[in-house]
């Protein structure tokens, strides 16, 4: 299980400096005909056939994803980036940034995919235990820049869009500025941001997160326990519960959209029902709770004998937790775990959560009659395989699977 290439080096770069400034290009694809481009905007070569509609149409900028097509025709444009074969999946409108000078690219939007998360920081102020972007502390402002420049390429037909770090309100001014872009180019484009929710302690935050005025917008933040010093524990930071629900409360009080996480590990899985009880009670008014499979990639790979518990010892606790939280009215979902792993009582909260670029399936998934309804596996990191793994039967399937279909 190999997840999707989304960052490399190109093999080449030509015809577009070499200072440290970064570009910015969309994707279009040869055939497509007719070509009204912007400066940001490069012709997709994949074979002689592309290399000759563009020539002949005036093409600037032209990537090559098969460097051996422009060398051995000596195809010439005035820009010219040959790309890695592990890029070929790249098409019409997708967007990446590219550092001309050491080659070094990121995917930034996928037009095809329903998972576009672009990363906004490396940066923390957590460290937590299971992080699978492990904070770095360097000064990477460049990519709020990026993120700016990207956003009026992006198509406004697309679904929805997110926002990850490290944490996105390290530099809240900037990043709610780009919110505010993202609202105007997108507008009927749901904005979904991760963040530890400490930044909303601040009511200046919470201001000029609200001052954005979008109803597409929401803000996804964890809370691990019910008690202050186990979340504490989990993210590595004094005081951050206290913050964070200090921050929920006022993002609540301005009207703005909230979802709670909950990723599911040794710590956390054993408290779900408490916690779960604790957010009926507390918290009734958040729009989303979503219960999350772990990923076993970053530090949970530093901290597996710590976090790893087979889905199969929580299964009756998480089953109590989602029907807590239902029977309270919370909007209530299941991520990342698969279906032959939930009690059936819960499957219509399953959700297929998994992002495709690193969404896979296990060779017994094959003959499962529920695998294109069920979330997999993510084929990054060291997956920890449970016990319970097994395929379904046809008569498994309901006839109301999902919470998509509910």
């Amino acid at each position: 299980m190999t997840p999707l290439t989304l960052w490399g080096q190109a093999l080449a770069v030509e015809g577009m400096g070499g200072g440290e400034s970064r570009a910015v290009l969309r994707f279009r694809a040869a055939g497509s005909g007719g070509y009204h481009l912007d400066e940001h905007d490069a012709v997709l070569i994949h074979n002689a056939d592309d290399a000759e509609i563009a020539r002949a149409a005036g093409v600037q900028t032209a990537v090559f994803v098969a460097r051996d097509i422009a060398a051995s025709h000596g195809y010439v444009f005035p820009r010219r980036v040959s790309l890695p074969a592990n890029f070929d999946y790249l098409g019409d409108g997708d967007i990446i940034g590219l550092n001309p000078r050491s080659r070094n690219l990121r995917v930034l939007y996928r037009r095809s995919s329903s998972h576009n998360s672009i990363l906004v920081t490396e940066r923390c102020n957590h460290y937590c235990l299971m992080c699978s972007q492990p904070p770095r502390d360097i000064d990477d402002g460049w990519i709020l820049d990026e993120i700016a420049e990207c956003l009026p390429l992006i198509d406004p037909t697309t679904r929805s869009i997110g926002f990850t770090g490290g944490e996105p309100l390290l530099e809240w001014r900037r990043f709610t500025r780009l919110l505010s872009i993202a609202r105007t180019t997108l507008p009927e484009t749901e904005i979904h941001v991760l963040t530890n929710g400490r930044g909303f302690a601040s009511p200046e935050v919470v201001a000029a997160w609200a001052a954005v005025g979008s109803t597409k917008l929401c803000a996804g933040i964890p809370i691990y326990s019910a008690v202050d010093h186990i979340h504490d524990y989990v993210v590595q930071a004094r005081d951050a519960f206290d913050e964070t629900v200090l921050g929920i409360l006022r993002l609540k009080d301005k009207d703005q959209r909230v979802e709670i996480r909950v990723v599911l590990h040794g710590i956390t899985a054993p408290r779900i029902v408490e916690t779960c009880s604790w957010i009926a009670r507390n918290l009734p008014f958040v729009d989303h709770v979503a219960l999350m499979g772990l990923e076993n990639t970053g530090f949970a790979l530093a901290n597996q004998d710590l976090l790893w518990v087979d889905p199969l010892d929580y299964r009756s606790d998480l089953t109590a937790a989602v029907g807590i939280l239902s029977s309270a009215g919370v909007k209530v979902s299941v991520y990342n775990l698969p279906l032959c792993l939930l009690d059936r009582e819960i499957w219509p909260f399953a959700v297929q959560s998994i992002s495709d670029w690193k969404n896979a399936y296990l060779p017994i998934c094959g003959t499962c009659a529920v695998r294109d309804r069920c979330a997999g596996f993510f084929s990054t990191g060291r997956m920890r395989e449970s016990r319970g793994i097994l395929p379904l039967p046809p008569e498994s399937l309901p006839a109301r699977l999902s919470a998509m279909e509910r």
